[in-house]
């Protein structure tokens, strides 16, 4: 689902700080926005997108679990930093796309949030 939306400024600047924001709180910025924008009706591209962001940085949350598991033989040491360069990757191709009005789906992301 990757078409244009007819969104206004403010509905794509909070969709844009739902994926970078993941970046820097996890799963917090993204679930605030979501909670903020699902009750409004013109705000229909920030949900979906925040709902996007939120399910990956849950996503991401887990997968850094499995990584500090991980860390007992070693291998998890070198997947943090895998799991972090996806993340940083992915958060800012998903914030351009969302400038230009896009709806992005992460490729990797488990769909806890419907």
């Amino acid at each position: 689902m990757n078409d244009v939306t007819t969104s206004n400024s403010n509905d794509r600047t909070m969709a844009i700080l739902a994926h970078i924001g993941g970046l820097f709180t996890s799963w917090v910025a993204p679930l605030i926005i979501y909670l903020i924008k699902k009750s409004e009706p013109d705000g229909a591209f920030a949900t979906d997108q925040a709902k996007e962001a939120l399910n990956f940085q849950l996503t991401i949350f887990i997968a850094y679990f499995v990584c500090a598991v991980l860390t007992v033989i070693l291998i998890g040491i070198l997947l943090f930093w895998v799991v972090g360069l996806v993340n940083l990757v992915l958060c800012i191709v998903a914030a351009v796309k969302a400038s230009n009005g896009e709806h992005y789906r992460y490729p990797f992301a488990i769909r806890l949030i419907k």
